[in-house]
């Protein structure tokens, strides 16, 4: 698989540091609802943490389910995860939600292949300030955006003409 996920804090020092920040953040949400952080959920984060593309529930699972983690398990895991502004969701091109860890990451759109499902992420200074004006314009106070932009991946359409 591809590495999809391009767009990191500056902070970082080597993607090690981030991940250390992320479990600390997971655990602090636990103590913060009473919960208690089992080694399934930390095995679940700690799968996010060492991929380099968008998951989705399914591919977790057939992941992890060698390991004993259940699909329901895994959706909590995943609406903790979100609850906890941790990841964030992209909806693939079959519909189905992928997620990416976010957290302190820069705002980025994705560009999704209805072909092979490969998700590019790329930022935009451009439009987001054409949106921030525009905004401004009608009055209106964003609170989020996501822009996902669905087509065919360079590869795809190589293959599509050599049919």
């Amino acid at each position: 698989m591809k590495n999809e996920l391009v767009f990191f804090p500056r902070w970082v020092a080597g993607r090690g540091g981030y991940a250390d920040r992320i479990r600390e953040l997971f655990e602090e949400y636990h103590k913060a609802k009473g919960l208690r952080l089992t080694p399934q959920r930390t095995r679940i984060l700690d799968t996010f943490l060492k991929t380099n593309h968008h998951l989705g529930q399914e591919e977790l699972y057939l992941i992890l389910k060698h390991e004993g983690i259940g699909f329901v398990t895994i959706f909590r895991t995943l609406k903790m995860m979100e609850e906890a502004n941790i990841l964030t969701k992209v909806i693939s091109s079959d519909g189905k939600a992928k997620y990416e860890v976010n957290y302190e990451r820069p705002h980025h759109d994705h560009l999704i292949c209805i072909e092979c499902g490969t998700i590019k992420e790329v930022r935009w200074p451009l439009i987001e300030k054409i949106q921030q004006k525009e905004c401004r314009k009608l009055g209106f106070k964003p609170t989020f955006h996501r822009h996902e932009v669905f087509g065919r991946c360079k590869s795809c359409q190589e293959r599509v003409k050599s049919r």
